[in-house]
């Protein structure tokens, strides 16, 4: 098992979009009262994970997310740009009722999870699924049989679950991806493994 990693994947804070149902992409939108609240809980149930390593998004919803745990124990941050949610093109900024009222066709194809799809301006799935597989990869690789803590986004998180559950990039979504939960996998030279996924305890009571 020495050379077996342990990923901690975590989804940033809630921010005003995340709780407007708006399409936030690449752009960088700042933690609500709630995702400000979600962050230091999150950072207080991670202390005891014995983890080495900090990665985060450079997106700031990330990025601060991350901030109260590096406070706590000292351990940097490295930004790292890979992490990014997916890029949606002139869909950022758009309600799901817009999107649905402006680009219905589109809409569709999204959806149903088209593979080659990708909105104007933005990346196909196909692409995204690539690159954030990548970048979790990448990161394991570079710290084997160590700890690793990585805060993303929500996008991402659905293409490790189906790299580690071995799903289908189609298979419709029957998992949860929320705000500020602690997610677990083991990545090893076959790859990611699921261990556990979206757990909330941390962010149960007042």
């Amino acid at each position: 098992m020495a050379d077996v990693t342990q990923l901690i994947a975590l989804r940033h804070g809630e921010t005003a979009w995340n709780a407007e149902q708006r399409i936030q992409g690449q752009l960088d939108t700042p933690l609500n009262a709630t995702g400000r609240w979600q962050a230091e809980r999150l950072a207080h149930a991670l202390l005891d994970a014995g983890i080495q390593h900090v990665y985060s998004s450079d997106l700031q919803r990330a990025a601060d997310t991350a901030a109260p745990f590096a406070a706590l124990t000292g351990l940097p941050v490295t930004l790292d740009e890979s992490l990014r949610e997916r890029h949606f093109g002139v869909w950022q900024g758009c309600s799901y009722d817009e999107l649905h009222n402006r680009w219905p066709e589109d809409a569709v194809a999204w959806r149903r999870r088209d593979p080659g799809f990708g909105p104007p301006g933005g990346e196909t799935l196909v692409e995204f699924h690539a690159r954030s597989v990548a970048a979790y990869t990448r990161l394991c690789q570079r710290h084997p049989g160590q700890v690793l803590a990585v805060f993303a986004h929500g996008g991402l998180l659905d293409c490790l679950y189906r790299a580690a559950t071995h799903q289908d990039l189609q298979a419709p979504r029957s998992w949860l991806t929320d705000n500020a939960r602690i997610n677990r996998v083991l990545f090893s030279g076959s790859g990611f493994t699921l261990v556990g996924w979206n757990d909330d305890a941390h962010l149960r009571g007042d």
